[in-house]
């Protein structure tokens, strides 16, 4: 028995091991172009206006670009709140505006096991990415975290309505259930675009101002 123990203990230890050993994926970085000056750099939150060209490490397809397919038009993104893929988040925080960065995302921070239209399952990609603007968020994305008490990206009225009184008691003022409810459905009824009862972090735009 103290033998099984033993042989147990030592498989988990070793089972952590290993675990501990396997690093996070990442994406690599590699700055093609930056400018002499930089006024500001991309912070979570950030409103960002990027050209960029997309190709499929395998084979060096493109499978995306602005250039080509968006009427040669820009788009713009939040940088931080999954609006785009995980491996964007990563790799376009600290960027000035005229700066050009090469991203290599590794599948985990991409498409994953189920890909998505040209690009297949457990793709590695790559992504030149030209920054043109940098605009302050319509709200922070700190402040969203805050809201999203359980880490879905979306907040519920319940997360809401409990974010609301917070920030009256922090402020001394009377909490009145009634009046945070009618609130609470105000600020639903603006925000929850699609209206599927939540406010995604794409959605979290309208200036309300209790929040």
């Amino acid at each position: 028995m103290r033998l099984f123990l033993c042989n147990a203990v030592l498989m988990l230890f070793v089972t952590s091991l290993i675990g501990a050993l396997i690093p996070e994926p990442e994406v690599k970085i590699e700055v093609l172009q930056k400018p002499f000056i930089c006024h500001r750099k991309t912070k979570g939150g950030d409103l960002m206006l990027v050209h960029y060209e997309g190709y499929l490490e395998k084979d060096g397809s493109l499978f995306h670009s602005t250039h080509k397919h968006n009427n040669g038009q820009p788009i713009w993104f939040t940088l931080g709140i999954l609006e785009a893929l995980k491996g964007w988040d990563q790799g376009l925080k600290g960027m000035c505006v005229g700066e050009k960065r090469k991203l290599i995302i590794p599948p985990a921070l991409g498409y994953g096991k189920e890909g998505k239209g040209k690009i297949p399952p457990e793709s590695t990609l790559i992504f030149n990415i030209d920054l043109l603007e940098i605009r302050n968020g319509p709200r922070s994305h700190e402040s969203f975290q805050e809201m999203d008490l359980n880490d879905d990206w979306k907040l519920s009225k319940d997360e809401v309505k409990a974010y609301l009184k917070k920030e009256f008691e922090k402020h001394g003022a009377v909490v009145n259930e009634s009046h945070h409810d009618a609130l609470v459905e105000d600020i639903f009824d603006k925000e929850d675009e699609d209206k599927d009862g939540f406010i995604s972090a794409r959605e979290f735009t309208y200036k309300h101002d209790e929040l």
